[in-house]
């Protein structure tokens, strides 16, 4: 057997030599399609600067709403999704800058844990519906959707009005301010309208998480950009997607009111092939805008980062960050794009349509061709190693060596290789920075190996199908959604601040923070009602810890300046302006500091965002009510400067009639001049009964009498 071992590892050597060869035609093939994809995108890019884009002016969001708001319905489906669907509703109610828009929530009658959170949030918010599908689950995506669409159909007859926009969102996506104005503003235009989805940033040990990061940057940063360019068409992404009333009614009358396919796993690439085959108009839509980002602390040191970028409007969520769940999610996509989507489709449409459905399907072969050429290189440096360490007595020719034409094939890899690095790093690096985009590089080598499990599952469960007549399932994802845990810290943090202080004791600190859980109240003004906190230490507090300056205000100083800050942003921020120096410009008084969004919309109204100032609630309380009685025509004078009378909406609050954040989410669309008084406001949009603003009104009379604080008007 000795003699014959060198004869057997030549010949294993030249098997290996022809393997090499195939792999590497593939891997090179694969790589022209690549960078046929780079090199249009840069193409486009730089015509586009040297012409579209010198005298392309950009839309501003304050074009966006000066549309008028069409009604907008936004669908969830939900299966086991208890632990994240409300904390994603009550988000996406305080974020949205948006009023006309009704949530529809799909959710299965044996799924009794989604059921009693979404009826939760029902009883909050007026304009969330729950739709049941009314056979057990799970079944699939969009066998739940469509049961929402016919929901939403029954909606419009119920209410007399017509959705002119169906946004697709699930349970984990964090939404932006502006995004259901962008979609107002190019319906009924445009009949499928994708915006980026993007992954959170995740923290730099979480590799199989940060694949999701890079993949998305470049797929919705430059792939899609250039499907759109090429195709005239792109494919819905499932989040994020705003569906014409015109593009639902065309597919649901072709499919007897069933306008998602509940015979394919990926129901958003399937609907986005069928609207292109009816000639409607989808595009992916960029509209730049800016975030406000914490990056996570590099190898455990230094503080997280706080940073503004500058990125398409797009949504964001958490993706799987272990490498089981993710490979499985990426299965349920293969399977639904190479293998469902060529047995319903086959390959049809334009040259430009065919080039990017084989694209669309070559996964299903080179996602084993990259782990097989991982094994051929290391078995040939297993070669080399053996000969070097005198295992092997015999050498062997290199690879690069064996023939001329080959290694240039091989040269020719590598310097594709290489180019595909740059490329990951660049659109990684745009979105998340330079630390993430290094490494993109070895999430790439991550990536493979997830891919390549993915597609081994879904070969296995299509040809199980296709052989067995196994059924094709919903393989569930299980979804993260950000938590307040950060919101939570920072009370903590003030609280810990009060403790030090001695101002309070632990005990206190506790209970105050469980209260807050409950009654969904200011965490500050709970330790004043129960009496464990004093207001002026607490406003001193707050300024220490923000790093503010405490002030004191006058009716005087509230008056000066009172034409200066719209009305409307006074009350719904609580914050009040102050004149500043002889120049005109004017300085803030507020509770708390402002939240980002806060600053973002007194940014639009003044073009700048005053230095902030700390001053007790209470002061806040009483200027809000001066302002308002004097855009009403209130007779002056000290007594309506008076502390002493809640606003109507904390008397609400208080008794319980009212959810902290539902009211506040009423006020972020409230105006003055367009609603009139709030109370009234509160019962036309059904967020209060009028028995309950009529006892607001009593008490508010009643606590006037006895601080002897004058008749009071209806107020916030």
């Amino acid at each position: 057997m000795s003699l014959y071992w060198p004869y057997l590892m030549a010949d294993y050597y030249r098997w290996l030599e022809y393997s090499v060869i195939v792999f590497a035609v593939i891997i090179l093939l694969s790589s022209i399609d690549d960078l046929f994809i780079d090199g249009w995108y840069w193409f486009r890019e730089i015509r586009r600067g040297l012409s579209a884009k010198r005298h392309y002016k950009p839309l501003l969001p304050e074009q966006l709403r000066l549309k008028p708001e069409q009604h907008i319905a936004i669908m969830i489906p939900a299966w086991l999704e208890y632990d994240v669907i409300a904390s994603m509703l009550e988000n996406m109610v305080k974020v949205l800058d948006y009023r006309a828009y009704t949530i529809f929530v799909g959710t299965y009658c044996n799924d009794s844990a989604t059921i009693t959170e979404v009826e939760r949030m029902r009883r909050r918010y007026k304009h969330l519906v729950r739709v049941e599908v009314p056979h057990n689950g799970p079944t699939c995506k969009a066998d739940c959707l469509n049961w929402v669409v016919q929901a939403i159909f029954a909606q419009e007859a119920k209410q007399h009005i017509s959705y002119a926009g169906v946004v697709l969102h699930d349970s984990e996506d964090v939404l932006h301010p502006l995004e259901l104005q962008f979609f107002n503003y190019l319906l009924p235009r445009k009949d499928l309208i994708q915006i980026p989805v993007a992954s959170l940033e995740r923290n730099w040990y979480e590799l199989v998480a940060g694949v999701y990061m890079d993949e998305f940057a470049e797929w919705h940063g430059k792939d899609l950009v250039v499907r759109e360019s090429l195709a005239k068409t792109v494919p819905s992404a499932g989040v994020g997607t705003c569906f014409s009333r015109r593009a639902l009614l065309t597919l649901s009358a072709e499919t007897d009111n069933q306008p998602f396919n509940t015979q394919t796993l990926t129901e958003d690439y399937d609907i986005g092939v069928r609207l292109a085959a009816h000639g409607m108009h989808s595009i992916l839509a960029r509209f730049p805008v800016e975030y406000r980002v914490k990056s996570a602390t590099w190898f455990g040191y230094g503080k997280a980062r706080e940073s503004v970028v500058r990125m398409p409007l797009c949504v964001r969520e958490y993706f799987p960050n272990t490498f089981r769940t993710s490979y499985r999610q990426k299965a349920r996509w293969s399977l639904g794009i190479c293998f469902q989507g060529w047995a319903y489709f086959g390959w049809h449409g334009s040259l430009a349509d065919r080039y990017f459905l084989l694209r669309d399907r070559k996964g299903a072969v080179t996602a084993f061709v990259a782990i097989f050429a991982y094994v051929l290189v290391a078995q040939y440096l297993l070669f080399q190693f053996a000969y070097m360490t005198g295992f092997l007595a015999e050498s062997y020719p290199p690879l690069m060596a064996t023939n001329s034409w080959i290694g240039i094939l091989l040269g020719l890899n590598a310097i594709a290789l290489t180019l595909r690095i740059i490329q990951r790093f660049y659109f990684t690096a745009r979105t998340f920075g330079w630390e993430h985009g290094l490494l993109s590089i070895p999430r790439m080598v991550v990536g493979n190996f997830v891919n390549f499990m993915a597609m081994s599952r879904a070969w296995k469960q299509y040809l199980s199908h296709l052989i067995m007549g196994t059924r094709l399932v919903w393989d569930k994802t299980m979804h993260d959604f950000p938590s307040s845990d950060g919101l939570v810290s920072e009370r903590r943090k003030l609280g810990e601040l009060l403790v030090s202080w001695q101002a309070i004791d632990e005990k206190h600190l506790q209970a105050a923070l469980d209260k807050q859980s409950e009654r969904h109240a200011p965490f500050g003004r709970i330790l004043v009602e129960e009496g464990w906190l004093t207001e002026d230490i607490l406003a001193e507090a707050i300024a220490f810890h923000a790093g503010l300056d405490l002030t004191s205000i006058s009716e005087e100083e509230i008056l000066a300046a009172k034409h200066q800050l719209p009305l409307e942003l006074s009350i719904r921020w609580r914050i009040l302006a102050l004149p500043d120096g002889d120049e005109g410009t004017i300085r803030l008084a507020m509770a708390s500091p402002l939240q980002d969004i806060a600053q973002e919309q007194v940014r639009a109204a003044l073009g700048y965002v005053p230095q902030q100032f700390i001053v007790r609630d209470r002061d806040v309380t009483a200027g809000l009510r001066l302002l308002t009685e004097k855009s009403r025509g209130g007779a002056s004078g000290a007594r309506h400067f008076d502390a002493n009378v809640p606003l109507l909406g904390d008397l609400l609050v208080e008794r319980g009639d009212v959810s902290r954040p539902a009211f506040e989410q009423a006020m972020m669309k409230y105006s003055p001049e367009r609603d009139g008084l709030v109370g009234s406001y509160l019962v036309t949009q059904n967020i209060i009964s009028e028995d309950a603003l009529q006892w607001a009104l009593r008490e508010q009379q009643q606590r006037a009498a006895r601080g002897h604080a004058g008749p009071v008007e209806e107020k916030r």
